[in-house]
């Protein structure tokens, strides 16, 4: 298996899996799948800024999941704060493909001057809870019953992990 940075060429793969997750749990809160030309909207993003980076777990060309940090919020105060997520294809859960994916995102971003990476996780969902908690992250809140996806309200729990603790 590889680790390595996400490529445009590694759109479809990923498109595969964020339509996984729409279509068949409540990780996703969106009710129509996404495009290969909206994810590659979504891609543009990791280019022009080093604290949010992309990495993908490949092996025999097949994708097996992806591990991102975003803009947490598109204004200046959280500059120095990522959103960052896990997934994983299907076939490729509980084989540590996850904890690996986590350990270069952060491995990653560090030096660049993120202070805080937050995660929300829609509930119920223990091993991605459990995948945080070994990464460092705490428990912030829940956001009980803040979404409705197919007629069932959906609470998300939300955890953050100190990556920065020099203030900036």
């Amino acid at each position: 298996m590889d680790i390595r940075k996400g490529y445009l060429s590694d759109i479809a793969g990923i498109t595969d899996i964020f339509n996984f997750y729409i279509e068949h749990t409540n990780a996703r809160f969106e009710v129509a799948q996404f495009s290969i030309e909206n994810r590659q909207e979504w891609f543009s993003q990791f280019s022009s800024n080093p604290k949010h980076q992309l990495f993908v777990a490949t092996e025999n060309g097949e994708l097996l999941g992806f591990a991102c940090s975003q803009p947490y919020r598109d204004i200046s105060a959280f500059e120095d704060t990522v959103e960052v997520t896990v997934y994983l294809a299907s076939t490729a859960k509980s084989k540590g493909i996850g904890s690996k994916l986590y350990a270069r995102l952060f491995s990653s971003i560090v030096d660049h001057g993120v202070h805080r990476a937050l995660s929300g996780v829609a509930l119920p969902n223990d091993a991605s809870i459990a995948l945080h908690k070994r990464f460092g992250f705490r428990e912030i809140g829940i956001f009980n019953e803040y979404a409705k996806k197919k007629g069932e309200y959906i609470s998300s729990v939300w955890l953050e992990k100190v990556l920065n603790v020099e203030s900036n």
